[in-house]
């Protein structure tokens, strides 16, 4: 048999539960899509890297943790947020509106643009980031 057909049908949320002890809901469900799709289809459903998400089950990703169990939280779990421009939207689609550059061939990006940076209570940015900037 190949090691494909050995593997366990829940490994991913195996080892989430081996690293983390008391798994966070949203890292159960990004370990549950991982052991239904593989690694890379549970990447491509948050937008971020296959590695990303192994090193969040294993409980070894040193970046921006809160940054992604919103994006997960959005993505897989259905948090919203209501964006003062397109509505209600995903908190994983916030979250990838808000580091789009700014375009001026388009109406509503540069309303996106200017939303996200301009005091959005859902906004990642902080004042010190925005200030300055050429394009504002």
């Amino acid at each position: 048999m190949s090691r494909l057909q050995h593997r366990d049908e829940h490994a991913f949320r195996t080892r989430a539960a081996e690293r983390w002890g008391e798994v966070p809901d949203w890292v159960e469900e990004l370990a549950t899509l991982a052991d239904m799709h593989g690694l890379k289809g549970a990447a491509q459903k948050i937008d971020r890297a296959s590695s990303t998400v192994s090193q969040i089950i294993s409980k070894t990703y040193r970046g921006d943790l809160p940054g992604i169990e919103e994006r997960v939280r959005g993505a897989l779990m259905g948090s919203v947020v209501d964006c003062p421009i397109l509505g209600q939207i995903g908190r994983d689609r916030c979250l990838t509106e808000q580091v789009e550059p700014f375009r001026s061939t388009s109406a509503m990006r540069a309303q996106l643009y200017h939303a996200c940076r301009g005091g959005c209570p859902h906004s990642r940015h902080t004042p010190a980031q925005t200030k300055g900037n050429s394009n504002d």
